[in-house]
């Protein structure tokens, strides 16, 4: 494990594998990075997998203010550079999501590829007009058991205990400025790409192939019309939760392994 100075702050990652091809693990809205441990042993076999803990998140630390996904993205582009690793094939879940848009978009250098999983960007109708109520109980209220409430969103009835347990823990652990400041960056200040339109020419400018996962065909067919990679590719699980990549490990790294390995074989 390692811990890397950013920014004023210090982010905690890990860093697994020796295969020149690299992977950034990014996870969710008051998550860390155990979100990715049913995937790393998996993927070290394959690749250089670095996971790390955003700032705010896990056992990184935070600032009083900018702990948004946009310097999210920023940090993790200073640490690559850090880390010599070059581009890299960025995996992101739900704010996460976000983040490794951003940083495909602002330090494209960074990357060579996305992986979005259920990705926290796109949302239209209800779903988007509720956004500014949500930061405003989350501001006006005991922060993290909103939060907590907000998350049940993310399960169905067949999304295990345990999973549920861990993310409610999680999120306790968050402190509460960093959920409200993040929550509300991705969804409801000027030009958050959590809703459309606002989204709809941002995620545009990423140049490089995609992978998107999502449990609402919707949602997918939308992102399609985004991509500008032909390689890139929107793959729907209906009846998944928000999690879908842990309630479904084996056949999230089957799919992901699957693609990695076919943008390999064009580049050659």
């Amino acid at each position: 494990m390692a811990f890397a100075d950013v920014d004023g702050v210090r982010l905690f990652y890990t860093d697994d594998g020796g295969s020149d091809s690299v992977l950034l693990l990014v996870h969710g809205w008051g998550s860390d990075s155990h979100e990715w441990t049913h995937h790393i042993p998996a993927l070290r076999e394959r690749h250089r997998v670095i996971a790390v803990d955003l700032r705010g998140h896990g056992y990184s630390t935070s600032r009083d203010t900018g702990n948004t996904p946009r310097r999210m993205a920023a940090d993790l582009a200073e640490l690559l550079a850090g880390l010599g690793t070059g581009p890299v094939v960025a995996v992101g879940h739900s704010m996460g999501g976000q983040v490794v848009s951003h940083l495909a978009v602002e330090h494209p250098d960074s990357v060579r590829a996305l992986v979005t999983v259920d990705p926290g960007y796109g949302f239209t109708g209800a779903v988007a007009s509720a956004f500014p109520g949500m930061v405003e109980a989350l501001r006006g209220g005991d922060t993290s058991a909103v939060a907590v409430d907000i998350d049940q969103w993310s399960y169905t009835p067949a999304t295990p205990a345990w999973l549920r347990e861990s993310h409610r823990r999680r999120t306790l652990a968050t402190p509460p400025h960093v959920l409200v400041e993040a929550f509300e960056a991705m969804f409801a200040v000027p030009g958050a790409i959590g809703v459309r339109p606002n989204s709809d020419g941002y995620l545009a400018r990423r140049p490089c192939p995609v992978l998107t996962f999502w449990f609402d065909p919707d949602q997918a067919a939308w992102e399609s019309g985004l991509f500008k990679d032909p390689r890139s590719r929107a793959v729907v699980w209906e009846g998944s939760g928000h999690r879908l990549h842990e309630e479904r490990p084996a056949e999230f790294l089957l799919v992901v392994n699957k693609w990695l390995k076919a943008l390999a074989g064009a580049r050659a």
